[in-house]
C-alpha cells in the first residue's frame, strides 16, 4: 500500500507515475472523498472537545450542588451527534482504504516505460545454447517416453493442470530441491524455514495478493478462512508483520521450499500443455527484510543468488528487466530470469526477483527501529525464486536430453541422485 500521506501532498505525482502502469487513478473522485474526510474529522474533533468540555462542567456542578440535568441532557445530545459523525468517518475512511488497497505501487525511476513483455529489456545472457543433431524433444514427450511424467494421471486424480511425476523424474525434482536449499543456505546465508502452507486472509493482504488477485487463489473451503499459499512468498514475509524489528539483526534473509497453489484464472490458452502452468507446482523463495538503504543492493544480491543456481546447472538463461506495463502489481522494480527452452526454441521466465520498497511493509506494519531516530520506520522487503523447481526440471529434461530421449544428470546434482548418472 502506497503512503497516503502521499495522496493528500502529491497527488498529481501519483497519477503521473500511475499512468506509467497505464492504470487510470481517479484523481477527482479520491479527492472528493478526502475533502468529505477532512470536513467530517473537523466536525467529529469539534464535538469531542465539546463533550470533554461538557464532562467537565458537569464534575463542576456536581461540586456546587447544582442541577446538572440540562448539562446531562446536552452531553447525551452531543454524544448521539459525535456517534453519527464517527460512523460517517469510518465509512468515508473504509472507501478510502479499499481504493488504496487496489492500487499498485510505484515503479522505481530505472524501470523503463512499455506495455508489455514486447518492451522488456533484456541486460545479459548466460551460457551457450545447446546444438543437438538431432530434433530437440519437448519435456511432455521426454518424461511420457521414459514414464516418469503423466498428466493423464493428473486428470484422473485432480484436474488438467496437474502432474504426476514417477521413479527418478520424482527423484530429479527433489534433488533440485535439495540443491537449491543447500546451495542457499551453506553459500549464500539464508535461513532456511518450514512454514504452513495455508494462510489467512490478512497475510494474503499483507503481501497484496489480496483483494485485486483472490481468483487466482484456491480457498480452502467456502466458509473457511484460510487459502493455500501461491507463493512462500506470503508466508514467510508475514513472519514479521505488526513486529518492530532491532535493527542490528537486518538484514533478514530466509530460504523456503513449499508447494505453490494457483487457478491461473485467466491463464487458460496459455502454456496448456506440460508442466509450464500448473496448478500446483514446487518452489524454493528467497525472502529478504532490509533497512531501505540498503533494499536496492540487496535486490541485485539476491538476483545473483538466483542466478548461482542456474549457472551451477550450466542451463543457459538471459536476465530481463521488466517494462513498466510489465511489473507486478506490488512491485517496484523486477528481474526476471529466463531459461532456454530447446523445444520451445525460447527462453521463458524461471525465476521473478523483486524489490517491493515499503509496499508490502506498510500493508503488513513490518517495521525497523531506527536507532539514529530512536523510532521505528518501514523496512524494505525483496523476494524472488531460487528457483521455481518444475520449470528447473523441464529446462534440465530438454537442455539435457540425447538423440535416444535420455536425460543426462547435471555434474551438481550427481551427489543427491545415487548412482544415476542417466535417466532412460
Amino acid at each position: 500500500m502506497l503512503d497516503p500521506r502521499l495522496f493528500r501532498n502529491n497527488i498529481d505525482f501519483i497519477k503521473t507515475q500511475l499512468n506509467r502502469r497505464d492504470y487510470d487513478f481517479n484523481v477527482e473522485a479520491y479527492q472528493s472523498l478526502e475533502n468529505q474526510r477532512k470536513a467530517i474529522q473537523v466536525i467529529t474533533q469539534k464535538l469531542q472537545n465539546e463533550r470533554n468540555v461538557g464532562s467537565k462542567k458537569i464534575g463542576q456542578a456536581k461540586a456546587k450542588g447544582d442541577d446538572i440535568q440540562p448539562l446531562l441532557a446536552e452531553i447525551e445530545n452531543l454524544g448521539a451527534q459525535l456517534k453519527a459523525s464517527e460512523i460517517e468517518l469510518n465509512q468515508i475512511q473504509e472507501q478510502m482504504g479499499i481504493i488504496l488497497e487496489g492500487i499498485p505501487n510505484l515503479l522505481d525511476e530505472s524501470v523503463p516505460n512499455g506495455k508489455s513483455e514486447a518492451d522488456n529489456i533484456e541486460l545479459s545472457s548466460w551460457g551457450t545454447l545447446p546444438e543437438f543433431d538431432f530434433k530437440a524433444k519437448d519435456h511432455v514427450d521426454l518424461g511420457e517416453n521414459l514414464n516418469g511424467m503423466s498428466f493423464e494421471l493428473g486428470v484422473k486424480i485432480a484436474s488438467a493442470r496437474f502432474v504426476v511425476l514417477t521413479g527418478k523424474l520424482a527423484q530429479l525434482q527433489r534433488a533440485l530441491i535439495q540443491f537449491m536449499l543447500d546451495t542457499h543456505t551453506q553459500e549464500h546465508g539464508y535461513n532456511e524455514t518450514y512454514v504452513p502452507f495455508l494462510v489467512n486472509a490478512e497475510s494474503l493482504r499483507g503481501t497484496g495478493q489480496l483483494p485485486k488477485f483472490e481468483d487466482d487463489l484456491f480457498k480452502a473451503r467456502e466458509e473457511s478462512a484460510l487459502y493455500l499459499i501461491p507463493t512462500a512468498e506470503v508466508p514467510v514475509t508475514n513472519i514479521v508483520r505488526d513486529t518492530i524489528i532491532d535493527a542490528e539483526t537486518l538484514p533478514l534473509k530466509y530460504t523456503c521450499h513449499s508447494p505453490c497453489f494457483r487457478s491461473e484464472a485467466g491463464a487458460y490458452g496459455r502454456d496448456v500443455r506440460g508442466m509450464i502452468r500448473q496448478h500446483q507446482f514446487e518452489k524454493v523463495e528467497l525472502v529478504q527484510i532490509v533497512k531501505p538503504d540498503d533494499a536496492e543492493k540487496a535486490h541485485e544480491q539476491l538476483t545473483q543468488d538466483a542466478e548461482v543456481i542456474l549457472q551451477k546447472l550450466k542451463l543457459p538463461y538471459r536476465k530481463v528487466l521488466l517494462c513498466a506495463g510489465d511489473t507486478g502489481f506490488s512491485a517496484a522494480k523486477t528481474y526476471d530470469l529466463e531459461v532456454w527452452l530447446p523445444a520451445q526454441k525460447s527462453y521463458r521466465e524461471i525465476s521473478s526477483c523483486s524489490w517491493f520498497k515499503d509496499f508490502q511493509a506498510r500493508r503488513l506494519q513490518a517495521r525497523w527501529r531506527n536507532p539514529e531516530t530512536g523510532k521505528p520506520e518501514l523496512v524494505h522487503t525483496v523476494n524472488g525464486s531460487g528457483l521455481a523447481a518444475g520449470r528447473t526440471l523441464i529446462a534440465i529434461m530438454e537442455n539435457y536430453q540425447d538423440a535416444q530421449g535420455r536425460i543426462h544428470i547435471p555434474e551438481v546434482l550427481l551427489p543427491y541422485m545415487g548412482k544415476t548418472t542417466v535417466i532412460e
